[in-house]
């Protein structure tokens, strides 16, 4: 797998994100991570609220250009039982860190779902990710579980709609995502949890909603 490589490591950091949700602007500092539960802090030094509501956490993952985030946005302008949202939204270089498997971004990811649920409803997540980068997290308290559904198709399907439906000409990019949908297609059993596939190689995006929505519903919350 090479599409956001893995890295198993689990390590003590005292390296902080912080986010000014007026302006957008992200930046990194210092502070004593024993004293919070996640990665979050305002820019004036205050601890985040924390969330007392629990719910599950739905993960949907998968290579690029497999067609997640399609299905996902229709799922987003559809549902109205729970909260569909695109992690890329959030993505800054400064979370380019896979040497500690891109902690800080699941961190904050995890931290603004959990806030997000405190309306009552669970947050269905969109984005690139395997089980290992999200139940490491001090964040993983905020919720009862953590489901894992990967969208993937076959090798050729996927090649074509990069290409033709994405005009995608980068090979290194093509092969990456083809790698990692490889991937989750030989070891979503493995993983801890495992991870359910929802291959999408004979339907629609339509469809692919329609039966990952039923997917959602079977977990309950």
């Amino acid at each position: 797998m090479s599409e956001k490589s893995i890295n198993t490591r689990k390590i003590n950091t005292r390296k902080i994100i912080t986010w000014e949700i007026n302006t957008g602007e992200i930046n990194t500092g210092e502070i004593d991570v024993s004293e919070i539960s996640a990665g979050i802090i305002t820019k004036k030094g205050g601890k985040p609220m924390k969330p007392d509501k629990k719910f599950p956490l739905f993960i949907v993952s998968g290579a690029s250009g497999v067609g997640k985030s399609t299905m996902c946005e229709i799922l987003f302008k559809k549902e109205t039982d729970y909260i569909v949202l695109e992690s890329d939204i959030l993505w800054q270089e400064v979370f380019n860190t896979p040497q500690d498997n891109y902690r800080n971004f699941r961190e904050v990811w995890m931290t603004m779902c959990a806030n997000v649920s405190q309306i009552g409803m669970p947050v269905v997540l969109c984005g690139c990710g395997i089980p290992e980068q999200f139940e490491i997290c001090d964040a993983r308290e905020y919720f009862t579980q953590i489901h894992y559904l990967a969208v993937v198709c076959e090798t050729p399907i996927l090649e074509k709609r990069m290409r033709e439906g994405r005009g995608i000409q980068e090979e290194d990019w093509i092969r990456s995502s083809v790698s990692f949908n490889l991937w989750l297609r030989e070891n979503a059993s493995k993983t801890q949890p495992q991870i359910t596939l929802l291959d999408n190689t004979n339907l629609t995006p339509e469809e692919a909603a329609e039966e990952a929505d039923k997917w959602i519903r079977k977990q309950g919350w």
